[in-house]
């Protein structure tokens, strides 16, 4: 059937403030146009982020009730573990209370100054917990993961050529390499489970280990049953244990595809290296059978994981084509193809009179709110411009990400996302670009202040606005 039903029923709901255009447009001036600076009840329709957001099953909450919160050895721990070693069955398995907790430990082991971390593409926290040790970030992702709306199934992928080239010049300065899957910053597109192979012979001809930064690892395997020969006949969860077959460690934010509010872990298998990482992990987190989570959160954790390989689940991601197909319908400019957890707008094709340190995504995700409460991110020069020498340099790609909360709306809430974009295409030409007035030294992109360069460009009163109705 062509109707898109979501795979669940819905038993508990939350309601949604409607505000008007005239409110949205105080409320983005007194959040000095940053959107992370928001308060949640003022937005409608909040596709920020996936991370964290998502709605917890029944059984979640059931499970919920077993957290054992005792502070060591909890059972709470070890059926957590169980669960994270059904699917990536590495020797060690360190909770942490999100990603960038175990990004940090990870990077406080093996990085340091000169070091240099290879990835497709280093997301923000990652790259930031990178360059806080004094090392190099490098992005080495395909060529066709620069285009926006070049076809290619794995445009996740890492670019192998390039990334023998730098083992084989600096391996010495290499501790390890990483591959994000999905590649977040390129779009949310999937990596092959033939490039991961490749990545891991290279890594093993140059002693290096692979680690995967896999917060979204079964919605990249989903795609590899898809679209990779051979894997058609393949179940999700065999393919997720044939990724992390091949991989040496990995850190995870569970605020993702484990479809829980906060948690995450390192895996490692290198012993040396885990009781580094304990140790780091009972200094900053906590014990190491709770790391910083309740025991609640544990168990939250081991039915998410059970709960992510559910290929009717994994279905949910026919919203994310609905809403890139209609915004292409639109002449809105994506990243294709589309990814599985969000539609990345590629705002420097959408405004090309605003140029990249203006910030046109930017400029595109205050105009989206404006026009109808909607709240995205940026993913361009705002969040990546500043160098570490504190220079600016465009971003390769100026993209707003509309990220879908999992088990969160309905096609109805898509179809009203729709309807505003085709309300902001017809004024495209007005919006003004932005400059910054005040700024963070790391990751600035969530707490900066911004400011328009054109004041009466963000108001458009008789445009017609879309205006949200009860």
């Amino acid at each position: 059937m062509d109707t898109i039903i979501e795979p669940f029923r819905i038993k508990s709901v939350e309601p949604i403030q409607l505000t008007s255009r005239a409110e949205r447009e105080r409320m983005i001036r007194d959040a000095h146009y940053n959107l992370f600076n928001l308060h949640a009840d003022d937005v409608i329709i909040d596709l920020l982020t996936d991370s964290g957001t998502s709605a917890m099953s029944a059984a979640q909450w059931a499970g919920l009730m077993q957290g054992d919160e005792s502070y060591a050895g909890s059972p709470s721990y070890f059926r957590f573990e169980e669960a994270v070693k059904d699917l990536m069955p590495f020797e060690h398995v360190i909770p942490t209370h999100q990603g960038r907790a175990a990004e940090r430990i990870l990077m406080g082991i093996v990085a340091g100054p000169d070091a240099k971390i290879p990835s497709n593409t280093h997301f923000d926290t990652t790259r930031a917990n990178i360059e806080a040790t004094g090392a190099e970030a490098v992005d080495l992702v395909i060529d066709a993961g620069h285009v926006p709306d070049a076809e290619h199934p794995f445009k996740g992928n890492i670019n192998l050529d390039r990334l023998e080239a730098l083992l084989d010049a600096e391996g010495d300065r290499v501790p390890i390499v990483m591959l994000t899957v999905t590649n977040n910053t390129g779009g949310g597109q999937p990596v092959s489970l033939a490039n991961i192979r490749g990545a891991k012979a290279l890594c093993d001809a140059h002693d290096v280990p692979l680690v995967l930064d896999a917060c979204r690892f079964a919605e990249n395997a989903y795609f590899i049953k898809q679209r990779e020969d051979g894997y058609g006949d393949r179940s999700v969860k065999e393919i997720v244990r044939e990724m992390f077959s091949h991989a040496d460690g990995m850190t995870m934010s569970a605020k993702k595809d484990a479809l829980v509010n906060i948690g995450g872990w390192l895996a490692l298998d290198d012993d040396a290296w885990a009781r580094k990482a304990r140790n780091q992990l009972i200094l900053t987190e906590g014990f190491p059978t709770y790391g910083g989570l309740a025991g609640r959160d544990l168990e939250a954790i081991a039915v998410g994981l059970q709960e992510i390989v559910d290929e009717d689940y994994l279905d949910r991601m026919a919203s994310t084509r609905y809403l890139g197909e209609a915004l292409t319908e639109l002449g809105v400019p994506i990243v294709k193809p589309v990814g599985g957890h969000a539609v990345y707008i590629d705002a420097k094709s959408l405004l090309p009179h605003i140029p990249p340190l203006d910030y046109p995504a930017q400029s595109l995700a205050v105009a989206l709110y404006v026009t109808g409460g909607i709240r995205g991110v940026e993913i361009g020069s705002v969040m990546f411009g500043r160098q570490p020498d504190g220079s600016e340099e465009p971003a390769d790609q100026e993209l707003l990400r509309l990220a879908i909360p999992r088990r969160v709306y309905t096609q109805s809430h898509v179809d009203y996302v729709i309807e505003c974009f085709e309300a902001l295409v017809g004024r495209k030409g007005a919006l003004c670009g932005y400059e910054i007035t005040e700024e963070p030294p790391q990751l600035r992109h969530f707490t900066a202040h911004l400011r328009p360069k054109a004041p009466e460009a963000v108001h458009h009163e008789t445009d017609g606005p879309v205006e949200a109705s009860s």
